[in-house]
């Protein structure tokens, strides 16, 4: 258990009536609970907190009018993942992939997993299947990509990213994601905040659907699973922007912070936040 303390905060000039839905506020599910949570904005504008998805995430949802808009968000966040050994966590047979779950097996605009089949296949075939085949594509992207800036943009998608071998934390969950679809194992993007990310920011990783339920691992290799405040998910970073707007509005500055209350766990764990 990790006891958590998140912020981000957002700035925007608009220049017409604009329309937000920010995906910031942190996820309610079995593993994590959200206490002393704050959203400080000016008195004049109406917001409201929508449940989006299967309910867990919360999009924050507000209409602003041209002039500055300044959004502050707090939580104390403690992740009590779901801690199972390991070797018990099977790679799920397709018969078996719960109908709800089938979606994450699919190429999607970014994960171009049907592009990947042979190469996932030469590379993963002889690990084996379940946590340990699933920790090991984690672990090939934080080998084999560098964490660099600049290098992608938001156009740039799994294969753009494995030719450069370079991306930023979005890039490295959608090959990891797209590499477990290669495989047979459904996976999805999840945005958040982490523990240790640097430099910090929204943060992206990914849930793989191991044993009977979803898995958090980390590529970048930056926080632990039970350092990881789960946002909200989707087939990949399309489906959960930290913001999207309907008007005309510049975004004029971002910060975020995570900090610990207690020293973060130290032994190993298969930690699911689903």
């Amino acid at each position: 258990m990790n006891d958590l303390i998140v912020t981000s905060r957002l700035r925007y000039q608009i220049h017409q009536t604009t329309s937000f839905a920010f995906s910031i506020v942190a996820a309610r599910t079995p593993f994590q609970t959200v206490a002393n949570e704050n959203i400080d904005l000016a008195d004049d504008i109406a917001w409201s907190l929508v449940p989006y998805g299967s309910g867990t995430h919360q999009l924050l949802r507000l209409t602003a009018e041209p002039g500055e808009l300044a959004l502050s968000y707090r939580a104390a966040v403690t992740v009590n993942g779901q801690d199972s050994p390991t070797s018990e966590l099977d790679q799920v047979p397709f018969a078996e992939i719960p109908a709800k779950v089938l979606p994450y097996l699919n190429p999607s605009r970014y994960c171009e997993s049907d592009r990947l089949g042979g190469f996932a296949n030469r590379e993963f075939a002889d690990i084996p299947a379940g946590h340990e085949r699933v920790q090991a594509v984690s672990d090939w992207v934080t080998e084999n990509l560098v964490y660099e800036g600049g290098t992608t943009d938001a156009s740039s998608s799994t294969t753009d990213v494995l030719l450069q071998r370079a991306g930023v934390c979005r890039d490295f969950a959608h090959v990891a994601i797209s590499l477990c679809r290669a495989i047979g194992v459904p996976a999805r993007y999840v945005s958040g905040y982490g523990l240790g990310v640097e430099p910090q920011d929204f943060h992206g990783f990914f849930e793989a659907y191991i044993g009977t339920d979803w898995y958090l691992f980390d590529p970048t290799g930056m926080a632990k699973a039970n350092a990881l405040v789960r946002i909200g998910y989707g087939r990949d970073a399309a489906d959960a922007p930290f913001a999207t707007l309907v008007g005309r509005a510049d975004l004029v500055d971002k910060h975020v912070t995570v900090a610990a209350d207690g020293q973060l766990d130290s032994e190993p764990a298969a930690t699911s936040t689903a």
